[in-house]
């Protein structure tokens, strides 16, 4: 009799081994490093008074309303206006409970450091797995420097701080090869602002592309949700919310205009953009890796719209489009590694040492260079000037004003936008111009309103306060 074969074991699933405590220091280290500098770079901003816009006070009334349980109101669009009616952003809710606890505008830039900083634990974690220990520190730290965060954190506050951990985490997945990952943490980007549906589309139109699978059907999916989402809601959604009951900005992305016409308007203002979004923190090898089709609708509706200020550099726009260079550089990175000519191959181990290098040389003409100056570590004489004129105004007051008393007064008091309160009187007119007489600004009260006596309340470096007497 023969003896029985031994049983066959069934195959074992292969596994990724979890990576050691270690191999998350790095990153959690850098990610921590980043919010230190990006809350500092925001908050000395702050407390300088340089308020170059509406934008913080118009978030600042959001979050308050969401705090209070109230519908999000931004009186500095318009008297009760809604803000739901403007863009679509009911993630900013999330905040409600924090500004509850902290009532503060520096909360929000706060917070909005910490999101952003976020973002760089998996763009340095998936360049340290992908690329090597060496190069996924200093992949991270370029991303960490790159101009479009650098312009975010120190220009007021945005809801798209939210999308750029977002977009993070899911192309992070995507790099894994964890497909059902990369869709969830794409999935809340539609409730960040209107426009990221097509983001999502996007990303799961990569996914799609990569899966291969099942997957891929589940993923092309996401993809009609994402851009159907997108229309519906600046369709119908936002004119629901709107007094006016339209899509405000539908003529200032192309509306009825020439569309064409508009995409190649200052077409070397565009492509200078471009290059701005490849070369310092890529060197052109991301164009290797198919990740960058994410940023072709935020391109898109940028470069279509007649509004000038969307095509450059400047201020929050491109903030979330740095996470999505920053990992097509790592996929382009793994890629070249097996693939590509030998002297692509040495370019690309270089590269890392190169785009840290350019992000460091680019950072003296950038927000971070600041830090470096004693005087963002002190009050401004300004900042004492408008606290001593704005501090008449009492908690609860109605007032109209312009932009740099604005996010000193949103905490506390109802705030219009100056020469827009809609039939409203306000109790006090707080106005900085520090060429301005007190006969200028009579002149200037008596013509927002005819009927009602203001009188000089107060005055300090520039900042008038005007009381209503009758």
């Amino acid at each position: 009799m023969t003896a029985a074969a031994p049983a066959r074991s069934a195959p074992r699933e292969r596994t990724v081994a979890p990576a050691a405590p270690a191999a998350h220091r790095p990153p959690r280290a850098l990610a921590g490093a980043f919010f230190a500098v990006y809350a500092a770079v925001s908050v000395s901003g702050y407390r300088a008074h340089g308020a170059s816009s509406w934008d913080l006070g118009i978030f600042e009334q959001v979050v308050r309303s969401y705090a209070h349980l109230r519908a999000p109101v931004a009186d500095l669009k318009g008297p009760g206006f809604v803000i739901l009616g403007d863009h679509f952003s009911p993630v900013l809710a999330l905040l409600g409970p924090v500004y509850r606890v902290l009532p503060s505008p520096v909360t929000l830039l706060v917070v909005q450091a910490a999101l952003v900083a976020w973002s760089v634990l998996p763009v340095t974690r998936a360049a340290t797995a992908l690329a090597g220990r060496a190069a996924g520190p200093a992949v991270g730290a370029a991303y960490g420097l790159s101009w479009g965060l650098q312009r975010a954190v120190a220009f007021d506050f945005h809801e798209i701080c939210f999308a750029v951990p977002l977009i993070a985490f899911s192309l992070e997945a995507v790099l894994a090869r964890r497909w059902r990952a990369a869709l969830l943490w794409a999935l809340p980007l539609p409730l960040v602002k209107e426009d990221l549906g097509l983001t999502l589309a996007a990303i799961a139109v990569v996914v799609a592309l990569r899966a291969r699978s099942r997957a891929s059907w589940w993923a092309a999916g996401v993809a009609a949700a994402g851009a159907g989402g997108c229309l519906l809601t600046i369709g119908l959604v936002i004119p629901a919310f709107n007094t006016g009951g339209e899509y405000a900005y539908w003529e200032r992305l192309g509306g009825e205009s020439d569309l064409w016409g508009t995409l190649v308007q200052d077409a070397d203002t565009k492509i200078r953009t471009v290059l701005w979004i490849l070369v310092p923190g890529t060197g052109l090898l991301a164009l290797r890796s198919p990740l960058l089709l994410v940023l072709v609708p935020t391109l898109a509706w940028r470069f279509a719209a007649a509004e000038l200020n969307y095509w450059g550099t400047d201020w929050h726009y491109s903030a979330i489009l740095m996470p999505v260079v920053a990992l097509a550089l790592v996929d382009a990175l793994a890629r070249t590694r097996t693939s590509g000519p030998s002297w692509l191959r040495a370019y690309a181990r270089r590269l890392p040492t190169a785009v840290l290098a350019a992000s460091l040389a680019l950072c003296t003409q950038l927000p971070v260079a600041r830090l470096a100056h004693a005087d963002a570590y002190r009050t401004s004489a300004d900042a004492r000037d408008a606290r001593r004129a704005l501090s008449v105004i009492p908690d609860g007051a109605e007032v109209e004003a312009n932009v740099r008393p604005i996010s000193r007064l949103t905490g506390r008091c109802r705030v219009f936008w100056y020469g827009d309160t809609q039939g409203v009187v306000p109790d006090y007119i707080a106005y900085h111009d520090p060429g301005a007489s007190a006969v200028d600004m009579f002149r200037r009260a008596r013509a927002l309103h005819p009927d009602v006596e203001y009188g000089v309340a107060s005055v300090a470096g520039g900042y008038w306060v005007l009381k209503r007497v009758s």
